[in-house]
């Protein structure tokens, strides 16, 4: 015959031991979530700068595009009407 009580010892150790493997993996879980959660808000930050410094970039661009375009019409505009030159007598 078996005993109860050994019975009800081993099943209750059983048992502990599964919650302390599920308390172990839980608080891996844990600090795996955190450290994820910190990596992310790494990541937003530097998205965030990065945004912002490829706005200014393509603002910069943008002027920069401009003031070539007034230069090119600027230089286009006397060749387009080309001085006439006094013809040399000989």
């Amino acid at each position: 015959m078996i005993n109860r009580c050994a019975e009800g010892d081993a099943t209750a150790e059983l048992l502990e031991r599964r919650w302390f493997a599920a308390h172990n993996a839980v608080t891996a879980m844990q600090a795996d979530c955190q450290m994820l959660r910190d990596v992310l808000e790494i990541a937003e930050s530097a998205w965030r700068q990065a945004r912002t410094r490829l706005a200014e970039l393509e603002m910069l661009r943008n002027v920069l595009d401009e003031e070539l375009a007034a230069l090119d019409e600027r230089d286009i505009a006397p060749l387009a009407m080309p001085k006439m030159r006094a013809a040399s007598s000989a």
